[in-house]
């Protein structure tokens, strides 16, 4: 975990076809880290088309330079990630209908070597198979305990997987399928796109290779906060729309952020505060947790801190789902979380 991530940025070449795979970037005004997102894109490759939010630090200007097709949405409607990932697939099928697998990926990433030609391959001998994914890794996550949280958090179990995150090679077919993302969503869409694929027969598969490289710049508490409150907003949302998703996250931060508290503390003036001892239960939480990351290879200097941020996490994630449910109670969208 220390240092800047060994991932090998040069260009390698590779006997591959890659002019049937397309790549749809997101971002708003990621500056170099989209530079670099530019420079990681293998040659031979297939249309790559960007999708701009209305960034004011010639992030258009710098992809149509460089002969990428850039889409810059109409900011007057609701803004969310799904809806910039739908606008570039539809411009990708518009424009190059032969396109077979599309990459989708954030503008804070760079594609590592031989990603798209191992993920290609996974899809190309496993036809149930609507979407693939590697190892995303966090670029420095020795600048922050938040980044090496997140370097962690996606260092997901290879094989089959009930979802994806924002970085995923998919079969255009099956995206067609599903209806793609879900414009409404603020976050999530990734898992409950693929939970309508997989309702569909389709798979979703986590391969052990590396795939992308992540700039969170994730520095401080209220941004480490955010994200989790978004993460809450998420787990209420999808599980409300897909029961056998998410649920259990939801509820652990029912339960944990608002349920356990409410019977520590509430009754401790008439217990003399015998029913504080109900606290005890976060240490204990911290402390399976801790040693379950240990028992998947973690060094106790990242499996403490991730536990115990796990635990910490539950009371963002409790304001997410209430601020989810109000929103929805008063028949209102919300709002976009950024965390930078």
């Amino acid at each position: 975990m220390d240092g800047v991530s060994s991932i090998d940025e040069s260009p390698q070449t590779t006997p591959h076809d890659l002019r049937a795979v397309g790549v749809v970037a997101i971002g708003r005004n990621e500056g170099d880290r989209l530079r670099r997102f530019f420079d990681s894109l293998p040659g031979g490759l297939g249309p790559v088309v960007y999708v701009d939010s209305a960034s004011t630090d010639g992030s258009v200007e710098e992809a149509r330079r460089r002969g990428i097709e850039a889409v810059a949405l109409d900011m007057s409607l609701p803004f969310t990630a799904a809806r910039a990932r739908n606008a570039g697939f539809r411009r990708l099928r518009e424009r190059w209908p032969g396109v077979a697998f599309v990459q989708f990926v954030d503008g804070d990433c760079a594609l590592a070597p031989g990603w798209l030609e191992a993920a290609s391959r996974a899809l190309e001998t496993n036809p149930g198979v609507a979407v693939v994914c590697g190892r995303r890794r966090e670029r420095s996550p020795e600048a922050s305990v938040y980044n090496r949280l997140c370097d962690m958090e996606w260092n997901t179990p290879v094989g089959d997987a009930l979802s994806c995150g924002g970085d995923a090679l998919a079969r255009v077919e099956a995206v067609q399928e599903a209806g793609g993302y879900d414009d409404r969503l603020i976050a999530g869409e990734e898992p409950e796109m693929c939970a309508r694929l997989r309702a569909r027969g389709w798979r979703i598969l986590r391969i052990d290779c590396e795939m992308t490289l992540h700039d969170a710049a994730m520095t401080s508490f209220g941004q480490w906060w955010k994200r989790t409150v978004r993460g809450g907003h998420a787990f209420a949302e999808v599980s409300s729309m897909h029961p056998g998703l998410w649920r259990r996250e939801f509820r652990s931060s029912v339960v944990w952020g608002l349920v356990l508290p409410a019977l520590a503390i509430l009754p401790a003036p008439f217990t003399r505060g015998a029913s504080l001892l109900l606290l005890a239960a976060y240490p204990a939480l911290a402390a399976r947790i801790a040693r379950y990351r240990r028992r998947r290879g973690d060094a106790m200097r990242d499996a403490a801190p991730y536990a115990g941020f796990c635990v910490l996490g539950k009371f963002p994630e409790l304001a997410g789902a209430a601020r989810y449910w109000w929103s929805a109670r008063l028949g209102r969208r919300s709002r976009l979380i950024e965390y930078k």
